[in-house]
């Protein structure tokens, strides 16, 4: 357990899944959950659409309970099927509102054109 630590990426086997989160082996001797909010950046509706009992993927560690043997993990900014590797933020954050911001004025001259021409 000593080997390893906050922010590796580690290869496990999911286990169980709940609605909370998922269940999964590492090393063949220590337990870890995913939590639904360590799945993705945006909302997690079902687990399942995104791993399922038996897969191997990767998870990196944001936890580590040594008094328990327990890791908290997280995929959300990792290639957990392929190889583990941190995503930049292009591929993983969506925009936000800057699409919004960005076409609001246009958006408003249109409208109060739209309402003159009715006048």
């Amino acid at each position: 357990m000593d080997d390893i630590k906050i922010n590796d990426v580690i290869k496990v086997v999911v286990t169980g899944i709940q609605k909370y989160g998922a269940f999964v082996l590492i090393n063949d001797k220590y337990d870890g959950l995913i939590h639904i909010s360590e799945i993705s950046s945006g909302y997690v509706k079902n687990i399942n659409d995104y791993i399922k009992i038996k897969d191997e993927i990767y998870a990196q560690v944001v936890d580590i309970d040594h008094e328990n043997n327990k890791f908290k993990l997280s995929i959300k900014n990792i290639d957990y099927r392929n190889d583990g590797k941190i995503l930049n933020g292009e591929e993983n954050f969506s925009n936000g509102f800057e699409p919004l911001k960005e076409h609001l004025d246009l958006w408003i001259n249109e409208k109060i054109k739209e309402i003159m021409d009715k006048m």
